[in-house]
């Protein structure tokens, strides 16, 4: 019983196999993946700058445009590098607390890319539909309490994984046919009843959508 309590508060470190049968390739697969987070990051800089520097650019759309680039950062920077890791390095061990942590950006940079793009199509809605009472709709006031909001949102419907998958007892094998960690993938590792994890993953991503 002592050791089921450790295994489920304190389970050892987990695999990151990569990509299942490619393994050999892994060493050339990781340079299209090191260039393109290259480009993302470069990118995602330029425009966040540009936002942050020309005046003209202080206007709503702008604001969320700039939230969806560092949202891709966050998405691009929790995956990338322990993947490039795993191919050149193969640095294939990460820790519990660093999957989970890993596991809640990778998510919640997901759920919260959804809801930008909705606080966008409001904001094009009402560019389009109602221009002349645009900027009485849409006021500064207004846009940071849509931002907060849909934050807020996001780390709610996430942060349950963390506590879902802290409950579970890990004494089977952690070994997980991935390159990031996922709740799903790591709930099916434990040697408990994961049906709350599957319900909850299920429905999360139904909200995240909304």
């Amino acid at each position: 019983m002592v050791i089921f309590n450790l295994s489920s508060y304190h389970p050892g470190p987990f695999i990151l196999v990569g990509i299942p049968g490619l393994e050999k390739f892994h060493m050339w697969i990781g340079i299209p993946f090191c260039v393109i987070y290259l480009v993302a990051v470069a990118g995602n800089c330029i425009l966040l700058y540009l936002i942050a520097v020309e005046r003209s650019l202080h206007e709503p759309m702008f604001f969320f445009l700039s939230m969806l680039a560092m949202t891709d950062l966050i998405l691009s920077t929790a995956g990338v590098p322990k993947t490039l890791s795993i191919f050149w390095l193969r640095a294939h061990e990460i820790t519990f607390p660093g999957c989970l942590t890993q596991m809640f950006f990778l998510h919640y940079s997901f759920v919260l890319d959804s809801a930008i793009l909705m606080a966008m199509a409001f904001d094009r809605y009402v560019a389009i539909c109602s221009p002349l009472r645009y900027t009485t709709i849409l006021t500064s006031k207004t846009i940071l309490k849509i931002i907060v909001g849909i934050s807020f949102r996001s780390f709610c419907i996430i942060l349950p994984d963390v506590f879902l998958l802290t409950r579970l007892p890990f004494c089977q094998t952690r070994i997980l046919p991935h390159t990031y960690c996922e709740h799903i993938g790591v709930a099916r590792l434990a040697c408990a009843n994961i049906s709350i994890n599957i319900w909850y993953g299920f429905c999360s991503s139904g909200w995240g959508l909304l």
